[in-house]
């Protein structure tokens, strides 16, 4: 199973491949998507699209993984943002016939580290830990999709912490 994990963002969209095979995960590959604040909203969606779409059809992933929209009450513009980054990479799977899972970013904190409230930190060492990695991931955008991708594998193997 190799899925695509999310980390979306209007300005920085990470992402993260892993491949989940012989009760084993390995990292393919992780990066990020980039859109530039001067250009329109309709230029940075565009860029969010197209980006996701080429990593889908280099991959060819079998699911996406991504992390829900987190709102705030004191923040609601944070999630009206997320929502038009989250638009432009459900459209690219949509296109691609990729299924989509969305978890909230308590599952995945959970899932990984044991505890839901763990810090960014936290997070990334254990992302850096099951993966094997032997230098650090940049950007940081990075490990929170590489998080996505080994919630999801958890989810439907219990391979991790639960």
């Amino acid at each position: 199973m190799l899925v695509l994990g999310i980390d979306p963002g209007l300005r920085i969209t990470g992402y993260g491949l892993v491949e989940f095979r012989s009760d084993r995960v390995f990292l393919i590959e992780g990066g990020v998507v980039r859109s530039e604040a001067k250009d329109s909203m309709t230029n940075r969606v565009g860029a969010i699209f197209n980006g996701i779409d080429e990593v889908i059809k280099e991959f060819k992933p079998d699911v996406m993984a991504m992390e829900e929209i987190y709102s705030h009450i004191k923040h609601p513009k944070t999630a009206i943002i997320m929502a038009q980054a989250r638009g432009a990479i459900l459209a690219a799977a949509f296109q691609s016939g990729l299924d989509v899972t969305s978890y909230p970013a308590t599952t995945i904190k959970s899932s990984l580290t044991g505890n839901g409230r763990a810090k960014k930190e936290q997070l990334r060492e254990m992302v850096f830990r099951m993966l094997h990695c032997t230098g650090k991931l940049e950007p940081v955008d990075t490990y929170d999709a590489l998080a996505a991708a080994l919630c999801h594998i958890n989810q439907h193997t219990g391979m991790f912490v639960s």
